[in-house]
């Protein structure tokens, strides 16, 4: 599994969990067995309670795992982080599932709605039951409300979802 997930998708889940210094953050761990979040810190430049945000986040996702030592001179916990890359595998496509879920319901709500709309850059396109109340008249610009043909986002909606089915199918 782990000969699917290559250095870019690693680091575009990264980027999207955490910008770039989550990226810096996945670098470093991908280079070493184990780490800590001091030495994260220290190696990185990225500040300590951001190197732990983005490692907590990194770990609910289960893209991290972290084992814990206690420090013989202080008593303190000592977390060590190791990346999972396995895991990224299921974490794709979980975020792939939740982005067809949404697409579905959006292309639901513009299949059972008709709008209105200004034409006026900035203003949103309004459904009828809303554009009945307003008498036609955009509430942010006072111009006339007219039909929007919604077919083309139907049709992109459309392809999406079904592009992503094939992806989930697979």
């Amino acid at each position: 599994m782990l000969s699917t997930i290559d250095d870019a998708t690693l680091t575009k889940v990264a980027g999207a969990l955490g910008e770039e210094e989550a990226v810096k953050l996945i670098e470093m761990l991908k280079n070493s067995e184990e780490l800590t979040d001091d030495e994260i810190a220290n190696k990185t430049g990225i500040r300590l309670n951001n190197v732990r945000k983005i490692l907590y986040k990194l770990y609910d996702h289960s893209l991290v795992s972290l084992r814990r030592t206690r420090d013989p001179k202080t008593g303190w916990f000592i977390f060590h982080w190791k990346l999972q890359p396995d895991q990224l595998e299921g974490f794709i496509l979980s975020q792939k599932r939740r982005v067809f879920e949404k697409l579905n319901i959006r292309l639901e709500y513009e299949k059972n709605h008709d709008f209105y709309y200004c034409y006026t850059p900035g203003c949103k396109r309004i459904p009828f039951e809303e554009a009945v109340e307003l008498v036609f008249k955009c509430p942010t610009c006072g111009k006339p409300l007219m039909h929007y043909n919604n077919e083309k986002i139907i049709q992109t909606l459309t392809q999406k979802i079904e592009t992503l089915r094939k992806e989930l199918s697979e």
